[in-house]
């Protein structure tokens, strides 16, 4: 906004044009948290205002967390969370729309380090982007104040430069929380058995984190456990939730060697305590020299097997494909069991290795069958990336891993 030039010299427009000079030219050179506190010491500094704080709404929805402050930086070191609808903040963030509070000692105030910083007024706006709220944005001042209708209107039009970087610092911090997580939880290393060779293949796609995982284990039976999933959504609450259904299926692993039972009780857990969380999983036991596998399907793409001297063929034939977790916890999953000849090749995968915006999925896995042979894994994880993503990095994510039993 550029400032009229009738404009008196401490209009709104002329403030906020201060405030556009720090969010314009610093977003490009610093990191979000120092843009948020630059944008608060300026409001602080125009208004005349002793505090300014910015909390920011948790994944729930229904509590406030303070994320930056200044002259009350006590807010954040404290970790102060105000529900929406109570208190000062929180009723900002109910009705949003700004909220005066002319004596804080008359008002409801849930978060005492407002009386305890001696705080007299208060002025807080709600942050908006996209017509999404994000948080709120207020202001305090240690004497008596009564703030004039320019000063909400300067305070609501910084909250929009404010609620630019407070997107900014959800959407950074999520993207690096969520590739921090993912990494973890995919296995650092392959377990090494006789008659088996192993190689896998992660890569995080384009547009946003989501929730596919790999997993494979030896169980205290000898035999192999893995896994292949893939979590509804994107972002740090996929990831959240591919990594608790990650831990579950371990430790149903254990209890019984039937993966149908495993994923019927994973399912179970799923729908009591991540009620709407869907996702498709495979899991296979396989026999300690790889000789069969006993798989079952929940939603998931089927995997593709390599026979010497035959052509590579999709397995959607012998494993139904079942539900999705998430769905109906009250029908029967199967497990089907899978001869692996000498020298063959099992290959398990996520859809962002086959789906493309503008072809079948069935013309994805004629090229992932294209794209597979009897080979040593690594050699083929490298043919499949190479046929199926080549040069293009992939929206979505894609998870790869082939599994070879040795010749005779």
């Amino acid at each position: 906004m550029v400032p009229r030039p009738d404009a008196p010299p401490n209009t709104a427009e002329v403030k906020l044009a201060r405030i556009r000079a720090i969010t314009d030219a610093a977003l490009a050179h610093m990191g979000v948290d120092d843009v948020l506190d630059e944008l608060l010491d300026r409001v602080r500094e125009i208004l005349e205002a002793d505090t300014a704080v910015v909390l920011l709404l948790d994944h729930s929805g229904r509590q406030l967390v303070a994320t930056a402050a200044k002259g009350i930086e006590e807010e954040v070191y404290q970790a102060v969370r105000v529900p929406v609808g109570k208190g000062f903040a929180g009723s900002v963030a109910a009705r949003r729309e700004p909220v005066i509070i002319s004596d804080v000692r008359t008002a409801d105030i849930v978060n005492p380090l407002l009386m305890d910083k001696g705080l007299h007024s208060l002025l807080g706006v709600p942050l908006v982007s996209g017509g999404v709220l994000l948080g709120v944005l207020h202001v305090g001042t240690t004497r008596a104040h009564r703030f004039t209708g320019e000063e909400v209107e300067f305070l609501r039009m910084a909250a929009d430069r404010v609620a630019l970087a407070a997107r900014s610092l959800l959407s950074e911090t999520e993207q690096t929380a969520a590739r921090e997580l993912q990494r973890s939880l995919v296995p650092a290393a392959l377990p090494e058995l006789d008659g088996v060779e192993m190689a896998a293949r992660y890569s995080p796609g384009r547009a946003s984190v989501g929730g596919d995982w790999y997993d494979v284990f030896s169980l205290p039976s000898g035999e192999l456990g893995i896994v292949m999933g893939d979590v509804a959504g994107h972002g740090l609450q996929a990831a959240v939730i591919m990594g608790r259904m990650r831990s579950a299926l371990r430790s149903y692993a254990l209890e019984t060697d039937d993966p149908a039972e495993v994923l019927h009780k994973l399912d179970r857990k799923m729908q009591h305590f991540e009620p709407g969380a869907m996702a498709t999983v495979q899991y296979a036991i396989c026999d300690p020299g790889l000789e069969r596998a006993r798989v079952s399907s929940a939603g998931h793409l089927p995997p593709v097997l390599a026979r010497p001297g035959e052509p590579t063929v999709s397995l959607e034939p012998q494993i139904p494909s079942g539900l999705v977790i998430g769905a109906d916890v009250t029908v029967k999953r199967h497990t089907s069991t899978i001869e692996i000849p000498p020298g063959a090749l099992m290959c398990f995968y996520t859809d962002g290795l086959v789906e493309r915006r503008h072809a079948s999925i069935d013309d994805g896995i004629r090229r992932l069958c294209d794209a597979v042979r009897p080979d040593r894994p690594e050699a083929v994880c490298a043919a499949v990336m190479a046929a199926l993503v080549g040069r293009e990095q992939m929206q979505d994510d894609v998870a790869l891993l082939a599994v070879r039993r040795a010749s005779a």
